[in-house]
């Protein structure tokens, strides 16, 4: 292989790469020197000049002239008649500078170049890769599914390069198929084996944060704050915003009028329920308003625990827990306080724990009560069959014996 033809396929190379012409030369350059070393065993006495532009690369070996059988070092010293048959007016002491050329090295030599050249120049574009996107944690990217695959999707950026959406940070109602595009934040980046790994999320409540950001000016101006964000992904988000100033609405300007700026996001996020409600320093007043829609009574916080009892009406206690406890759970992520819902009635100290009447009602019977809220007998007894047949999936038979049971346990107090 020829000097021009190294170069020329190397700066081929650069067009495709988008490698800048400075740290070519430095590359090659390094990667020769590395060359030099392994074979006359040191690069100090060696010049490389190398001109992407043109296709060139020279390299220079340069020693000192010596008398004749006074050469100690051959890498560094020359014999003056070996000198003068290059050029006859050298003289002792002067500076001899050879051409050394690429025929000088073996093929073996070459394709080791060749080698060290491709895998400095892959190495160059992997850190490039890594310090474009440790720079853009937190933002989100569109690009294009290229694989979707069991355990995660393979996505190409607009410069093709490879970014990881795995299942875990992927909305469970979500489905790609190659061609796609997708929407996601840049979770972390991280080298594995020198390559550059980096994971999307759908999930992280800091994407809700950015398309928030992204519908709503004033959020992007600073004229509102995001103060917390929590996400169940698929199912509901609340986000606590504020704002400094008194004639801006936090939670209007989020939602829109008619909810136009929220429902793009809603869109996104499949079809995620999204609470938006005004932050407060207050601790009370702010778990009232986490547990939205359900209406609060009262609420008692123990700052030492971070727990809050609150107390409501019976018929908010499904509101406040929600589907599968997801309302309350959010609620306390939000607040930062373990949340106890409590019916507010004169009669709660007479009512009964459903988990007492285990030796009478199957536990899983029991457990979807609990799951909608209704954990007295109390709670249960004060909806008609009607309608707990339309909020419990249960069978009427099943129905039946679990409120015969129930009535049973106060007729025997009375």
């Amino acid at each position: 292989m020829k000097t021009l033809d190294l170069i020329e396929s190397f700066s081929e190379f650069k067009e495709h790469k988008n490698i800048g012409r400075e740290t070519l030369m430095h590359i090659l350059e390094e990667v020769f020197r590395n060359a030099l070393v392994k074979r006359y065993g040191t690069d100090d006495n060696f010049d490389i000049i190398v001109n992407i532009d043109k296709g060139d690369l020279e390299i220079f070996r340069n020693r000192t002239i010596v008398e004749d059988g006074h050469v100690e070092d051959e890498q560094h010293e020359v014999a003056y008649s070996d000198a003068i048959k290059i050029e006859a007016d050298f003289e002792v002491g002067e500076e001899l500078s050879e051409p050394v050329m690429m025929s000088e090295f073996g093929r073996r030599d070459i394709l080791a170049i060749r080698q060290n050249l491709v895998g400095k120049i892959q190495d160059y574009e992997k850190s490039l890769v890594f310090q474009k996107y440790k720079e853009r944690v937190g933002e989100i990217i569109v690009g294009e599914v290229h694989q979707p695959w069991s355990r995660e999707v393979l996505v190409l950026d607009d410069e093709k390069i490879e970014l990881i959406l795995p299942k875990s940070e992927q909305i469970p109602s979500d489905h790609f198929r190659k061609g796609d595009s997708v929407k996601a934040v840049v979770l972390r980046v991280e080298l594995r084996n020198n390559n550059p790994i980096i994971t999307l999320s759908r999930t992280a409540p800091i994407f809700l944060e950015k398309l928030l950001m992204a519908e709503v000016p004033e959020i992007y101006d600073g004229l509102i704050t995001i103060r917390n964000v929590v996400r169940m992904p698929g199912e509901r988000a609340k986000v606590a915003v504020e704002s400094y100033d008194d004639r801006i609405d936090p939670v209007g300007s989020c939602v829109g009028m008619r909810g136009n700026r929220i429902h793009g996001i809603v869109r996104e996020l499949r079809n995620e329920n999204i609470d938006v409600i005004h932050y407060t320093s207050r601790a009370d007043v702010l778990i009232q308003r986490a547990l939205s829609p359900a209406k609060v009574s009262s609420v008692k916080i123990n700052e030492e625990t971070k727990n809050a009892e609150v107390y409501m009406a019976p018929d908010q206690v499904s509101l406040a827990i929600g589907k599968g406890g997801c309302n309350i759970r959010l609620a306390s992520k939000l607040s930062g306080y373990e949340i106890e819902v409590y019916r507010d009635t004169d009669e709660d100290y007479e009512d009964v724990d459903l988990k007492e009447f285990a030796d009478e009602i199957d536990q899983w019977i029991i457990d979807e009560f609990i799951k909608k809220g209704y954990d007295t007998a109390k709670s249960v007894l004060s909806l008609s069959k009607d309608e707990l047949m339309r909020r419990i999936d249960l069978e009427e038979e099943t129905l039946d014996h679990v409120l015969s049971v129930l009535k049973a346990e106060f007729e025997e107090e009375a």
